[in-house]
């Protein structure tokens, strides 16, 4: 009879267990068990299922199993509107603590230390301390860049305030060596969006306007502008040198070397303060130095290196990639055609762009089709198109938004998924990744933006619900591992998970606005009827006609007289709603890509 008890108890155990975990998603609701987002209310409705036919027909050309694996499982289907607003509203307070900490603990001084609460500016004591005097110019950095994305999040109370602390306090006249490619996307660039976003006769985000405003910040960029133009002087090949001394000019120890970025990434700030002063001098100097890089490309590839001597126009650095040294020269060619309507530019990025893809690109032709590795992008010979070494870096994951950009949405699903599977492996993207031994050669993380960036771009062109769990599972993270007692601090080492006491003002500008934008459907940016492009620090700016019509003549050395424009019709903003409609619709709720595609991906960056 023992042995019937023993069966009878392990039977009621079972049931006791069943009953358990029948409960537990209940109770899990109630104690509200999730780590980093507020306790939700009643229960949502289950989640709308794909449009009619996408989940059969389309499902089964798509390669999904019956019933579906791990990764439909995890990212299939729409996105609860509730838990969308939830986490539009999570982005919005990392960007409120993170201000909010600045202004309290930090300002004046340019930048947050968010371990010890307090602020930060030039290093005086060591002026080889790059990292820092670069970017730090004493003229409270972090809260000019933040400036266009609290208009974005309609705070125009905030908005207002911070506005008149900036022209009753920023000043640039001063004892300070920065970087000319630094000040100017971050500082002058978001000077500019202010001033478009104050004159905007639509107001589109709301009453952003400024009693009494007389164009101070347009002043202050002009200002700030003509203090870098001594850059521009005494170099022979005519691209910049990468440092100014605000107040004394171009330092006399200054290096004859710069990146192709650093020098070729002025001309969309450059071009908007020549167009909205009608001095086309700012415009003129940023474009020679455009000019200058791409005469230097290569004969045999027509590669650009990513170090350049700007008196020989001789190559130091041989390397030509996508990342740090060369990301957003590319960006910008094609930016600056966006904005300005030269065809001249565009003509240079279809060049640039089919000369990444002869020798950059390597992996199987098709994204989401055919055999091999998953397409990738590497740092190769300038010269020869050669592999130089296996490592990327974390900028280069701005390129999948750029590809959104020109309508290569198939290729920028690949390369996002490749820097998607490392976020998820570290939970952060290290700064530079090595893809042959699957693991960080570089491990701090300073909030970079670009993956989120080319996230939100990737959802706005595919509305696929994919990219919303990214989003979360990205803005989760920055929770988890980056938040500090005063704001958000860089990742010394992404697999340690320890900080190093900064917050760059990049975290504000861009990452928290990306998020944002990301989750909040009904924004302005989205719904009001303008067309709007975000410059490589993440400041908005309206694509205007009145930035596609120059007031000058002016015509650089070696151009023809009768140079043509595109007309002002020929472009839409690529990040319009009627310009996203390009994957067909029976994919719209599967995985934007093939879930072994997806699994191989994981496996190449040692996830799986």
């Amino acid at each position: 009879m023992r042995w019937r008890s023993v069966v009878l108890g392990l039977l009621l155990l079972r049931l006791g267990l069943q009953a358990l975990l029948a409960l537990l998603p209940a109770l899990a609701r109630g104690l509200c068990l999730h780590p980093r987002l507020p306790c939700p209310g009643p229960r949502p409705p289950a989640l709308p299922g794909p449009p009619a036919g996408a989940a059969g027909r389309g499902a089964r050309l798509w390669g999904a199993a019956a019933g579906g694996d791990e990764y439909e499982r995890r990212y299939s289907g729409a996105f609860p509107p509730q838990l969308r607003a939830r986490l539009r509203d999570a982005a919005r307070g990392m960007f409120v603590f993170g201000y909010d900490s600045y202004m309290e603990h930090a300002f004046p001084r340019d930048e947050l230390d968010p371990l010890h609460c307090r602020g930060r500016g030039p290093d005086r004591r060591d002026p080889s301390n790059l990292n820092i005097n670069d970017v730090l110019g004493n003229y409270s950095l972090t809260l000019i860049d933040a400036l266009d994305t609290l208009a974005v999040m309609g705070n125009s109370s905030e908005f207002q305030k911070a506005v008149k602390l900036v022209i009753d306090t920023v000043s640039f006249d001063k004892d300070s060596t920065v970087q000319v490619f630094e000040a100017t996307i971050r500082v002058l660039g978001s000077l500019l969006s202010a001033h478009i976003i104050i004159t905007d006769s639509k107001q589109p985000f709301g009453d952003m306007t400024i009693k009494d405003y007389d164009n101070e910040l347009l002043h202050l960029a002009h200002d700030l502008a003509v203090r870098l133009l001594p850059a521009f002087e005494n170099t022979k090949t005519g691209i910049p040198y990468p440092r100014v001394n605000l107040k004394k000019g171009v330092p006399p120890d200054s290096h004859n070397e710069t990146c192709t970025a650093g020098a070729g990434s002025l001309l969309v700030e450059f071009g908007i303060l020549s167009r909205l002063l009608g001095d086309s001098t700012f415009e003129w100097v940023a474009r020679r130095a455009v000019k200058a890089l791409w005469s230097l490309r290569s004969n045999n590839t027509g590669l650009l290196g990513n170090v350049v001597n700007i008196q020989t126009g001789h190559w130091v650095g041989k390397q030509s990639g996508l990342g740090a040294g060369s990301d957003s020269f590319y960006e910008y060619l094609l930016k600056s055609y966006i904005l300005f309507g030269e065809k001249e530019d565009l003509e240079m990025f279809n060049a640039a762009y089919q000369n990444i893809q002869n020798h950059l690109r390597r992996g199987r032709e098709a994204c989401n089709e055919g055999e091999g590795d998953p397409p990738l992008y590497v740092n190769v010979n300038m010269y020869t198109g050669q592999l130089m070494n296996t490592w990327i870096d974390s900028l280069q994951a701005f390129f999948p938004g750029l590809q959104v950009l020109i309508g290569d949405v198939e290729d920028a699903i690949c390369l996002h998924a490749f820097y998607y599977a490392i976020w998820k492996r570290y939970g952060a993207l290290p700064e530079r990744y090595n893809w042959q031994l699957q693991a960080p050669d570089v491990p701090f993380y300073p909030l970079r933006p670009e993956l989120v960036e080319s996230t939100y771009l990737l959802y706005q062109a595919t509305k696929n619900p994919f990219y919303l769990h990214v989003g979360m599972d990205i803005l989760q993270s920055l929770e988890k591992y980056t938040k500090a007692k005063c704001g958000y601090a860089t990742l010394h080492h992404v697999v340690e998970k320890t900080k190093e006491d900064r917050m760059e003002s990049f975290f504000l500008s861009e990452t928290c606005k990306y998020l944002y934008l990301l989750f909040d459907e009904e924004n302005p940016v989205h719904k009001s009827g303008n067309k709007f492009m975000f410059t490589t620090e993440g400041h908005i700016v309206s694509v205007d006609e009145r930035f596609r019509n120059s007031l000058w003549e002016d015509i650089l050395p070696g151009e023809e007289e009768n140079t043509q424009k595109s007309k002002p019709t020929e472009l839409k903003a690529a990040n319009f709603s009627s310009n996203c409609n390009r994957v067909p619709d029976e994919r719209r709720y599967l995985l934007p890509l093939k879930s072994n595609y997806m699994r191989q991906i994981d496996r190449m960056v040692g996830l799986i």
